[in-house]
């Protein structure tokens, strides 16, 4: 009986891996109707992919829905980029009209927010960024500035904000997680929502996901890059988030060894000693520890020493200051030591000469007379 409950247990165990299976086609080739935009001008803006001059449109009616879009649990599989090491993802798949599957040379799923992009210049989709924002904030976007923050709007607002809020994060939150509640607004009665993901590449995915597709209403969606926040405890909260990203990162990156080295030279110039102890991973781990000095008494060693008592000057009587005093006696000292306090003869006294008697009349003409 053991042994037969070992086996369903093994058994029971297997089937809850669960592998991803091949990736799926998304469409035919040539299913899809593409259709070309209306020349309205004489010159095409690449930039903006719409036509440069003539005459303006309404925008609304400038946009069609999308034919397709993307099921992440019917759609998602294995392609060979999975093999090929290739950490990009298929740009038609998050459109929903990738005609290759398992075929494709890029990623049918979520981007991988833990994974990092060989090239910070590029999107999840390998398309390169450019310096700033076009002027509608449409297009891949900038790298310059990590935006995680989608603008949508046209929304059909059939209810309270609350429930128009609820509709918006049930589309949105397929494409990757949302930071947390506060970051899905609606501002009512101006068909206007901004989400929030906690990571720049779903935002990315997601643009493109929802991008003229439709909510509950059959409307047409207008999915772009948010502008910054003007609000100040955002702007701060932000701030704090890219240094904490920066900080792990860097923590990441560095050797272990190359820190606890580091923390001992500081120990060594700071007068402290460092005790070793063992992590769980085996690691050895070096914490600063006073000197023993001040670990015997740890009461005495917190409270302040008192400071050194000061000389006070004497006064000054004669012609040479304290300072010169007390080095002529040092230097006297010095020749004590060395024996030559006796070698110095004494100084000799000049004896004045006589005064000068008479008149001195002759000294005063001549040497003669």
């Amino acid at each position: 009986m053991s042994a037969t409950g070992a086996e369903t247990q093994v058994a029971t165990t297997t089937k809850k891996v669960k592998k991803m299976k091949p990736a799926r086609k998304q469409v035919k080739p040539g299913e899809v109707e593409k259709k070309e935009a209306p020349q309205t001008g004489k010159e095409y803006n690449i930039w903006y992919n719409k036509w440069a001059g003539g005459d303006r449109e309404d925008s609304y009616s400038n946009k069609t829905k999308s034919q397709t879009r993307c099921n992440i649990k019917r759609d998602a599989g294995l392609t060979r980029a999975n093999m090929s090491g290739n950490k990009y993802c298929c740009l038609f798949f998050a459109r929903g009209c990738c005609p290759y599957g398992w075929e494709c040379e890029y990623l049918h799923m979520l981007p991988d927010a833990s994974t990092a992009l060989p090239d910070t210049s590029k999107d999840c989709f390998a398309r390169d960024k450019f310096a700033d924002y076009r002027d509608d904030m449409g297009g891949v976007g900038s790298f310059q500035r990590q935006n995680r923050t989608l603008y949508i709007g046209r929304i059909k607002e059939t209810g309270t904000g609350a429930e128009t809020e609820e509709v918006v994060r049930r589309h949105f939150k397929e494409w990757g997680e949302i930071e947390h509640s506060n970051t899905v607004r609606v501002l009512q009665y101006r068909s206007v929502a901004f989400v929030t993901y906690k990571s720049e590449l779903n935002a990315q995915f997601a643009k493109e996901a929802m991008a003229c597709q439709s909510l509950d209403n059959d409307e047409i969606l207008n999915v772009r890059w948010a502008t910054e926040d003007p609000n100040p405890t955002s702007k701060v909260a932000e701030k704090r988030r890219l240094e904490e990203m920066g900080r792990e990162a860097i923590q990441a990156k560095m050797d272990p060894r190359i820190v606890d080295a580091v923390r001992a030279m500081r120990a060594l110039e700071e007068g402290v000693e460092v005790d070793e102890e063992m992590h769980e991973d085996g690691r050895d781990s070096k914490r600063p520890r006073l000197l023993e000095d001040a670990q015997d008494s740890p009461e005495e060693a917190l409270e302040p020493s008192p400071p050194p008592p000061q000389e006070q000057p004497q006064p000054n009587s004669g012609i040479l200051s304290a300072d010169a005093l007390e080095g002529l006696k040092y230097f006297a000292e010095i020749r004590k030591k060395n024996g030559l306090g006796s070698a110095a003869p004494p100084p000799k006294t000049v004896a004045a000469p006589p005064p000068p008697q008479g008149l001195g009349l002759g000294d005063y003409a001549s040497d003669e007379e």
